[in-house]
């Protein structure tokens, strides 16, 4: 949703567009795309094979095909190509990881107004088991499965041999950018149960060997090593400013002279923090899941990155349509030993 509501009718339609999301809930929830699978099917035939009301399925592949993820000729109903491939489970294109993500959130955002009141996650007092964790690195895998080596192919990493993909959790980002770069050696920074997942995905990849993993809580610890550049993509929204503040000084630390820290995230553009819609949006999330998350704008990220040390910091332009995030990626650099001295004599001269 962009469009601005002033109207007693806009607010309707808005609030309407819950129906269409509801539909396609249904259908994953039944499993119907994986029931249809290759086949063409009538109404009376699915309705069995799914033991729900013909009514009721009647209606609702109506609905799926009047969408497009379901085609109808006649009496009968078969997969679209979505529907064949993503969202049917016996596929090996099938997203399970991230559908499944889907499906809770419509229960989770049901529940907005408890964190609203409490300000605090709606699950604060439930912790995060390593099944979940283990599952939600599956969901970004999925996520981010064909748009990473979109972005990894856009940004130019020059000389550099070695990248940190800070909070990487399955590292789809650290393959993509390994793929790109083929002197480059790349490590995943995570949590032990994300880092399960990573390798998984990097033991049937032909670059999985340059990949290494460093099992860590970058929020609380000081990141090991030393690294050209580090990659800090979806994670600034989980942690509250002073915590982002403290891994932006981490981050400075871990990084070689004139090395790069580029961070990828859902910024806010505008003067007030209204804009992108989806940015703000995407806040209510962070309310929902996380203790001190939100999204923040481009220019408070950049002040945070001066005063951890970096310079040079700006704004990274990809081609339109291949962003994660509208105008989403910040980059900053370490000064470099040059630079360096020229600052030590600048400031001898002037005292």
């Amino acid at each position: 949703m962009s469009q601005r509501i002033t109207t007693f009718e806009e607010f309707r339609d808005a609030i309407s567009a819950y129906r269409l999301p509801r539909v396609l809930l249904a259908g994953l929830e039944l499993d119907l795309f994986t029931a249809v699978g290759d086949r063409s099917w009538t109404v009376a035939d699915l309705s069995k094979k799914l033991k729900v009301s013909e009514r009721g399925l009647d209606i609702l592949c109506r609905n799926l095909a009047a969408a497009g993820v379901l085609h109808k000729k006649g009496s009968l109903y078969k997969n679209s190509r979505l529907g064949a491939t993503a969202l049917n489970r016996t596929h090996r294109a099938y997203r399970g990881g991230y559908l499944d993500i889907m499906q809770t959130h419509w229960k989770d955002w049901g529940r907005m107004l408890e964190s609203v009141q409490s300000g605090l996650p709606i699950d604060h007092d439930i912790p995060d088991a390593p099944d979940y964790r283990r599952q939600f690195t599956w969901a970004m895998h999925h996520r981010t499965l064909e748009i990473a080596p979109v972005i990894a192919a856009q940004i130019r990493l020059g000389r550099a041999r070695t990248l940190l993909d800070l909070g990487g959790g399955p590292g789809t980002y650290a393959m993509a950018f390994l793929d790109k770069n083929p002197r480059l050696q790349a490590s995943v920074c995570d949590r032990e149960a994300a880092l399960i997942v990573a390798k998984e995905i990097a033991s049937t990849h032909r670059t999985g060997r340059r990949l290494s993993y460093v099992p860590l809580d970058f929020s609380r610890e000081a990141i090991p090593g030393t690294y050209d550049v580090i990659w800090y993509s979806n994670v600034l929204h989980i942690y509250s400013p002073e915590d982002n503040q403290a891994i932006f000084r981490r981050a400075f630390a871990a990084l070689a002279p004139g090395g790069r820290f580029i961070i990828q995230d859902a910024f806010l553009h505008d003067r007030e923090g209204l804009h992108p819609t989806e940015a703000s949006l995407f806040a209510v999330s962070m309310l929902l899941f996380t203790t001190g998350g939100n999204t923040y704008s481009a220019s408070e990220t950049a002040k945070w990155l001066k005063g951890a040390g970096f310079v040079g910091v700006k704004s990274l332009s990809l081609k339109k349509g291949t962003e994660d995030w509208e105008n989403g990626i910040l980059q900053a650099s370490v000064p470099d030993r040059r630079q360096k001295a020229i600052a030590r004599r600048t400031q001898s001269k002037g005292s």
